[in-house]
């Protein structure tokens, strides 16, 4: 696995890095003559991994794939994975034969045998969904020229859950909105997201809760719109007014609370400097308050792409590797100390 400054979500470098942490195009494909994962027996689900993996990792492809078998990894491995957004909960936690192929950098996951035989995905920094499902649909294109994908003339490409059918396509974004929580105003987005259809989650998607002040906005609809159409309403429309709305809630900060906010981020850092022994949710809490200082200008010598990275470093099975597989309870929680204490001299 590659080292976390790898990782596309955490470079702090994409369009809108201040608000927009990440974002993501994922499509649902699944292969016809073969039923939903949930409904093939092991046999099938068996014949399945054989096809994709000799497809995946076929050199004709432009993207050069790496293959992790779910089924022979630890629940640690596994767990890796969904921390770094590779794969999901459900993924990892499936009893299913099961399998993920990476690409190199991590920008691209291939999940097989979860709810759907395929669920495609590319993650990039900051707001840049044009590119991103330019790349994806490139690559999709790639794999439908090798399988047949189950698709109706009607209802568009055929899925296990109903909301995925049609384009299969979700677009995501990961934001970061530390100024509409404390300005209480975020209800008021879930609300407004709410009506216009769109799934707002937690840190690690769907069944998640907020960790760190971040959410994950995706659109539900995939079917009766063209993925442009899509796109063009949720990249142009939606999410560009949840970014003027926290960019907003933090202008009034600086200017109508601006000791209340310095205190606030300066005893995050003071924390995060200080502390012997944090818990995760505690750590996230802090370095939310931290990063939403640095993007602010109220601290200096700070990077974003540091504190971008600690968001990872200091989850359960990332601290592990780095402090050791034996390490849990309060020695996880020193060693998750130390290490922030380490990269906030």
């Amino acid at each position: 696995m590659q080292s976390t400054s790898g990782q596309p979500n955490l470079r702090g470098r994409g369009p809108d890095s201040d608000v927009v942490m990440s974002c993501r195009v994922r499509l649902a494909r699944n292969v016809a003559g073969f039923p939903f994962v949930n409904t093939a027996t092991s046999q099938q689900q068996d014949e399945l991994i054989h096809l994709l993996k000799n497809i995946l990792l076929n050199n004709d492809l432009d993207e050069k794939l790496h293959w992790v078998d779910l089924t022979q990894s630890s629940s640690r491995e596994r767990l890796l994975l969904v921390e770094r957004h590779l794969i999901s909960k459900q993924h990892a936690e499936s009893e299913a034969h099961r399998a993920v192929a990476l690409s190199r950098d991590e920008t691209l996951s291939v999940m097989i045998n979860e709810e759907d035989h395929l669920r495609m995905q590319v993650l990039a920094p900051g707001l840049q969904l044009e590119d991103v499902l330019t790349r994806i649909n490139e690559f999709d294109d790639l794999i439908e020229n090798r399988v047949d994908y189950a698709y109706d003339a009607r209802w568009g490409y055929l899925t296990a859950c109903p909301t995925n059918v049609g384009t299969g396509a979700r677009f995501s974004v990961m934001l970061h909105l530390p100024a509409l929580k404390i300005t209480n105003e975020i209800e008021r987005v879930r609300r407004a997201a709410k009506e216009l259809q769109l799934a707002v989650r937690g840190y690690y998607g769907e069944g998640s809760e907020s960790a760190g002040d971040f959410y994950q906005v995706s659109n539900q609809i995939t079917l009766g719109k063209t993925e442009p159409e899509i796109l063009g309403e949720f990249c142009e429309r939606i999410v560009p007014k949840i970014i003027d709305y926290e960019r907003h809630a933090r202008r009034l900060l600086l200017e109508q609370n601006l000791s209340h906010l310095d205190d606030r981020v300066h005893r995050a850092l003071g924390t995060l400097r200080a502390a012997r022994l944090i818990g995760a949710e505690e750590a996230m809490r802090m370095l939310s308050r931290l990063r939403l200082g640095v993007t602010l200008g109220r601290i200096d010598g700070i990077r974003l792409d540091t504190i971008n990275r600690l968001f990872l470093e200091v989850q359960p099975s990332h601290l592990q590797v780095h402090a050791g597989p034996g390490c849990a309870g309060n020695e996880l929680r020193e060693a998750r100390a130390s290490l922030i204490r380490s990269r906030l001299p």
